[in-house]
């Protein structure tokens, strides 16, 4: 399998105290990778080395192309006071190949709107971003990620805290992005969330406690090792429908 990104026993930090140590890993090409681990272990600095915004004391980080990564902000980060609509936000996702004083082509307005349809907020483009609910905001984020085509697509905890519809449809096209070609790599703290992944990513005290796939590193053994990670729950008659019928086929 080819990698997206390599990591060879990287520090990186703030201000110089690093938060990542002699960390060593792979992040699989066209999959996606669920990055768990209990709070403090790194989640999120790991996500701003591999976006490119947190800087590297030591070791080395390659990256498979050259094109810069998508980094989605969680929605809580985002100013409820910010006078854009849904349109506008996404549309920022297309300033990093237009440049400061380039404008949108018919090409860059139709990536937009593909954008939105796909994350089901079209019907939300003149609205503000702070009227929208919080699964409608998140979703108009994760559509501006979308919409800078990166190869790589990094997102902070996307589906936490949102309504059950904003969580299908954003898992949904995570899940279809990838088999397009988009390497993914999403923070979680929900154990489903993460089991459904092609590639888990497990961190403590700021290095790899495990890597691999899903079922192979969220062991009872791990949970055991590794303190502060969330107890999976027991999966949903539809989801051991969904795992009876994988083995079958």
């Amino acid at each position: 399998m080819k990698q997206q990104v390599t990591l060879d026993d990287v520090s990186a930090g703030y201000a110089g105290r690093a938060v990542l140590s002699g960390f060593s890993a792979r992040i699989p090409a066209s999959a996606v990778t669920a990055v768990v681990g209990p709070n403090g272990s790194g989640k999120s600095t790991l996500l701003g080395v591999l976006a490119g915004v947190v800087p590297v004391m030591a070791g080395t980080v390659a990256h498979r192309t050259s094109v810069r990564p998508a980094l989605v902000a969680q929605r809580s980060t985002v100013s409820d006071g910010l006078p854009v609509t849904v349109r506008d936000t996404v549309a920022m996702g297309r300033w990093g190949r237009l440049g400061l004083f380039g404008r949108m082509s018919p090409c860059d307005r139709s990536v937009v709107e593909t954008c939105m349809e796909r994350l089901g907020i079209g019907a939300l483009v003149e609205r503000r971003l702070g009227e929208l609910s919080g699964g409608q905001r998140q979703r108009a984020l994760v559509a501006q990620g979308l919409a800078q085509e990166a190869d790589l697509l990094l997102l902070d905890e996307p589906t936490a805290g949102l309504d059950l519809e904003a969580q299908r449809r954003i898992t949904e096209v995570l899940r279809e992005v990838a088999a397009e070609g988009t390497t993914v790599v999403h923070v979680t703290h929900d154990p489903a969330a993460a089991r459904r992944a092609d590639h888990c990513l497990l961190l403590h005290a700021g290095r790899p406690a495990g890597e691999g796939p899903p079922h192979e590193v969220l062991t009872g053994e791990a949970r055991g090792s590794v303190r502060g990670l969330p107890r999976p729950a027991r999966p949903s008659a539809a989801e051991e429908r969904g795992v009876a019928r994988r083995g079958r086929g």
